[in-house]
């Protein structure tokens, strides 16, 4: 029975034929150049690396989202990538090593060892952007601003209508557990219930806790809504200094957003805490009418370069290229093909090259057989070789 489904893929695996490999590798060439436009250097970190070095200080989130397997000429572990974000982080902060602002960009494929939700597939192919070495919110402001530009080149929002931006601050959370004294097991169990939004499983994790720490808690899962949900959190977080400063920075982010970025509809929920365990500040992410899951996340993640022999302060963001296509939509290539007869003519062959040379696509009719997407055809006229429609009846001939 099994060598009869050769063809099968492993559940969540998927491979792109041609039209859609097309409008990926399209996708992916407009954004790569348009980050380059703002400064943002491409890097191509390697698929696999050792798990030590590539999991190492991020969580068990990404741990446990990690195919693992044994090096069979080092002995050791080796681990494809879930996240490529925290390898450039490594770039940065090892293989360059630079001081001030570094900006990276990068696009490659990841492998996950499970699906991160009911839509989503295992192997996305993530492309980003990272700004290393400010710590200051205008490095925030800067990649949110870059990847709403970088929908706006998809399409995304004349297809779907608008954007809406999902803002939080991972730094609210954690300032209320320190005030609260908080920490350890506890925390972690605490992080698990709000990252799913669950109050029952937060009463649990709180169940020997007193009613002020309950309440407060309790307020964060609640907090969330249009920009106007920033005064309802002043008030409930009016005892915790460091969550306040986290929330100006969530209102720079709206303000900065409604300037630049007018027809984006911005959403706060203060209990965000869906990216992985690596994130420290700001957290966001973008989505779209009728697209369950958000088409791209991003934030802060400062010192995780810590590991690799330098702390740097970090923000960026990633897209999954074949879920920004899917939510795009197919579009059909406006490229004329054109067919050229399988001769060995030298002045054929030379005004092929030449049509090659300035970026049109010349299909060889082997066997007499025109390629069904040629609309054009190569004839040798009166004065050398012209270009001519091509009827659907010569399609064969």
């Amino acid at each position: 029975m099994a060598s009869n489904k050769r063809w099968l893929l492993p559940d969540g695996i998927d491979e792109l034929l041609p039209e859609r490999a097309a409008s990926v590798e399209a996708l992916r060439r407009a954004l790569l150049d348009d980050c380059a436009r703002w400064g943002y250097r491409y890097v191509i970190p390697p698929l696999v690396e050792f798990t030590d070095s590539l999991l190492v200080g991020l969580g068990a989130d990404l741990d446990v989202l990690t195919c693992k397997f044994s090096d069979r000429t080092s002995g050791r572990m080796l681990g494809v990538r879930a996240d490529i974000t925290p390898q450039v982080a490594r770039i940065d902060a090892h293989a360059l090593g630079e001081e001030g602002v570094t900006r990276l960009c990068y696009s490659g494929s990841t492998l996950h060892s499970a699906p991160q939700s009911t839509a989503a597939g295992r192997s996305p192919i993530q492309l980003g952007a990272e700004l290393y070495g400010c710590a200051d919110i205008s490095a925030d402001l800067e990649v949110i601003d870059l990847m709403l530009a970088l929908m706006s080149r998809a399409d995304m929002q004349e297809r779907h209508g608008p954007i809406t931006l999902d803002v939080g601050h991972v730094g609210v959370y954690q300032a209320v557990l320190r005030n609260l004294g908080i920490e350890g097991d506890a925390a972690d169990t605490i992080f698990d219930a709000l990252q799913r939004k669950s109050l029952p499983d937060l009463d649990d994790a709180l169940a020997t806790s007193n009613a002020e720490v309950m309440s407060v808690l309790r307020s964060l899962v609640n907090l969330h809504g249009g920009p106007n949900v920033l005064e309802q959190a002043r008030i409930c977080l009016s005892s915790v200094p460091e969550a306040l400063t986290a929330l100006d920075e969530v209102e720079q982010v709206i303000q900065s957003v409604q300037a630049l970025h007018p027809s984006v509809s911005v959403y706060v929920d203060l209990a965000e805490l869906r990216g992985f365990q690596y994130h420290t500040g700001l957290v966001f992410a973008a989505y779209l009418d009728g697209v369950g899951t958000a088409v791209a996340t991003g934030g802060r993640y400062d010192n995780v370069g810590a590991v690799f022999g330098r702390s740097r302060s970090a923000t960026g963001f990633a897209f999954d290229l074949k879920a920004l296509i899917a939510s795009a939509g197919q579009s059909a290539s406006s490229e004329k093909l054109v067919s050229a007869p399988n001769s060995k003519d030298v002045e054929l062959l030379e005004v092929v090259r030449r049509l090659r040379a300035t970026g049109r696509s010349v299909v060889t009719a082997l066997g007499g057989i025109h390629d069904p997407r040629c609309c054009e055809v190569l004839v040798k006229g009166d004065d050398g070789w012209e270009i001519q429609p091509l009827n659907p009846g010569e399609i064969n001939e």
